[in-house]
């Protein structure tokens, strides 16, 4: 577990007398989840606790409740069981089913966009989820990737009801457009009104974001997205990707219809299209997974660095209904494919008819394929000239790259070298430079645990870190600087920044304190302080209390030590000595007077305070008149009468 998660407080504490929290997983803007131990059922958790700051808003209370509520109404292997919702003190928190694995985000991340295979089998798993949802008048409301959750033993599921509402109580007040706007439904931009078909319209999102590897709209704006979704039509998958079959472009297109009352009524109804697609093309859902090497199902769970990466998948592949879509465009294409047969025919007697003039046309006629070039490094506009004059359309898109520079073509889809067909569209992938990350506070961190938490954000140290001798603990970080790749001004990262991939980090680490040599001889201190490599001045002060040769205290330094340097050692010299004064001769009063201003104290026999001062005469005193003593020394005075 890295030092980060060990700071967090509620590592390792017993939450309301049950589940034992055993590492953080996740942090979003309302709540944080943990895998936790059931310790009454001896089960592993996922324990959603809500935000501190959160806890007194009735609202977000609410929310949580209602996510619980909406959640453990479902009984279904594609939605996340809610197992238990609580209060301990100040924290709320739910209790879920634990699925060590990702997320689909996460997924189109490591793959931008995803495979006909992959698409069906997820699509189908979360349309099952959904359905059930919708069966029971319950909509989601918060449809996106990052809810999709996709664990390692193939298992997909939906989950975050957090939003979810009866289809009765349809009215999106502010909070319920808490929603990603990417997935917004128009319905409920330009009304504020949602049932069923907004989480369609969510799921036509999605779907076609699987297919092509980008939303359909962009905006530097949240509202210039939101103005898209209410007046653009959203629009086909293959336009962007050409290898996308036609019958997802209707599906996405169906399910993305601005009108509600065009869309699939609900989940179920899309989820029968589904499957009649699935059957018609052969392809339905599977598993397909890839281990990391010496990962294993138990702790090592723990670890995000180590955690399996999969392909999802179900472990059946569903049924296929006989019931006909209810989609006008839908029917027309069924009624097209009953007439396929005949046409097939006729193709046939054609291509034989063509076949001695076929060798010459895909040889070196018109239909000959070319290959891709190779753009890597040119701009955009480069890239598109080298590929026209190949007869290719080039496509646009962008990507996150630590190696090509901003701006440079990183490659093609297909890649360059593959062998096409003229005038097909090419995806020319232009660099986005290096993808920002999120450190988190690095203050309090071991080197390792930071070396290692930053080594998934690809930021690697620049060289040993500096050490101090400070008051934090001996191997801690103090300090860090985040240099970016392009070499420009370090940024301090102490307590958390934004970095670029591919930038260098420099840590400051404590040796924790000067070693404590008060109150040791100067040869003791200037060893002890040579053990730890510091060197020792010496400087010398009277003291009253502390002994002559004693280390008084360390001497006032600039900023923390380092090793090399040098620290001064103040050192008592004792307490300082001055002239005691001859009152041998002088009269009680006088001797008295004398000394008091000297800085001495005296002492005599008090019977000769009855005496006149004209009277008395001292006629000795210890010490002498002239001998080095600290002030404050009593003198003692022996008295006479004058004759």
């Amino acid at each position: 577990m890295s030092t980060s998660q060990q700071t967090d407080p509620l590592i390792g504490r017993l939450v309301d007398g049950r589940y034992r929290v055993r590492a953080r997983i996740a942090r979003g803007g309302m709540a944080t989840v943990y895998v936790a131990t059931d310790l009454r059922l001896e089960r592993r958790v996922a324990l959603k606790v809500m935000h501190g700051h959160l806890s007194d808003d009735a609202v977000f209370q609410s929310r949580f409740i209602r996510e619980a509520r909406a959640a453990a109404r479902l009984a279904d292997p594609h939605v996340v069981n809610v197992f238990d919702q609580g209060q301990d003190g100040e924290l709320a928190y739910l209790v879920m089913e634990y699925l060590p694995g990702i997320t689909m985000r996460e997924l189109l991340r490591e793959q931008r966009r995803l495979s006909i295979p992959q698409t069906i089998t997820i699509m189908d798993a979360v349309l099952s989820g959904l359905a059930a949802a919708h069966r029971a008048d319950i909509v989601h409301r918060d449809v996106k990737p990052e809810n999709v959750l996709l664990a390692e033993d193939g298992r997909i599921k939906i989950g975050d009801f957090g939003l979810a509402r009866a289809t009765s109580a349809n009215t999106a007040t502010g909070q319920m457009l808490l929603g990603t706007i990417a997935y917004l439904a128009p319905e409920l931009v330009t009304r504020g009104t949602a049932d069923a078909r907004s989480d369609i319209y969510a799921l036509g999102i999605m779907l076609y974001e699987m297919l092509v590897g980008e939303q359909p709209y962009k905006g530097e704006q949240p509202m210039q997205i939101a103005y898209q979704h209410a007046t653009e039509s959203v629009p086909r998958p293959s336009a962007k990707n050409p290898g996308v079959p036609e019958q997802f472009d209707e599906l996405v297109m169906w399910a993305t219809e601005r009108e509600p009352d065009n869309r699939p009524t609900d989940a179920h109804v899309m989820l029968e299209r589904l499957r009649e697609i699935e059957k018609e093309l052969g392809v339905f859902p599977h598993v397909v997974r890839t281990v990391a090497p010496g990962v294993t199902r138990e702790d090592d769970a723990f670890d995000s660095g180590g955690m399996t990466k999969i392909i999802p998948g179900t472990f059946t592949a569903p049924t296929v209904t006989d019931a006909t879509d209810n989609a006008t465009r839908l029917l027309v294409r069924t009624r097209r494919n009953s007439v396929k047969g005949g046409w097939l025919i006729a193709v046939v007697v054609v291509l034989a008819g063509l076949a001695g003039s076929a060798g010459w046309w895909f040889g070196s006629g018109p239909g000959s394929l070319v290959a891709v070039a190779d753009v890597s490094g040119r701009s955009i506009e480069d890239a598109t000239a080298l590929l026209a004059g190949q007869s290719l359309a080039a496509i646009p898109a962008e990507d996150y790259s630590r190696d090509v520079p901003a701006g440079q073509a990183i490659g093609t889809d297909p890649p360059s070298g593959t062998r096409v067909e003229r005038d097909s569209e090419v995806t020319v992938v232009m660099s986005l430079g290096p993808a920002s990350r999120a450190v988190p506070a690095l203050a309090g961190m071991s080197v390792e645990s930071a070396t290692s938490t930053l080594a998934d954000m690809y930021i690697t140290p620049s060289g040993d870190p500096a050490t101090f001798f400070t008051d934090s603990p001996n191997g801690t970080i103090i300090g860090a600087r985040i240099t970016p790749p392009d070499g420009g001004e370090a940024a301090d990262c102490t307590n958390g920044c934004a970095a670029l991939e591919g930038s260098t980090v420099s840590f400051d680490v404590s040796l924790g304190p000067i070693p404590d040599v008060v109150g040791e001889t100067v040869d003791t201190a200037t060893s002890t302080l040579k053990a730890v490599q510091l060197e020792t001045g010496v400087v010398e002060e009277f003291d009253d209390d502390v002994d002559e040769g004693i280390v008084i205290r360390i001497g006032d330094h600039e900023g923390s030590l380092r090793p090399g340097d040098t620290v001064t050692l103040v050192v008592s010299k004792g307490p300082e000595l001055f002239e005691v004064p001859t009152v041998v001769g002088m009269t009680r009063d006088e001797a008295k007077d004398a000394l008091d201003a000297a800085g001495f104290t005296y002492s005599y026999s008090r019977l000769w305070d009855a005496w006149p001062d004209g009277f008395t005469n001292v006629n000795s005193q210890d010490p002498e008149g002239g001998a080095l003593r600290a002030k404050g020394t009593t003198i003692t005075l022996q008295l006479t009468v004058t004759g």
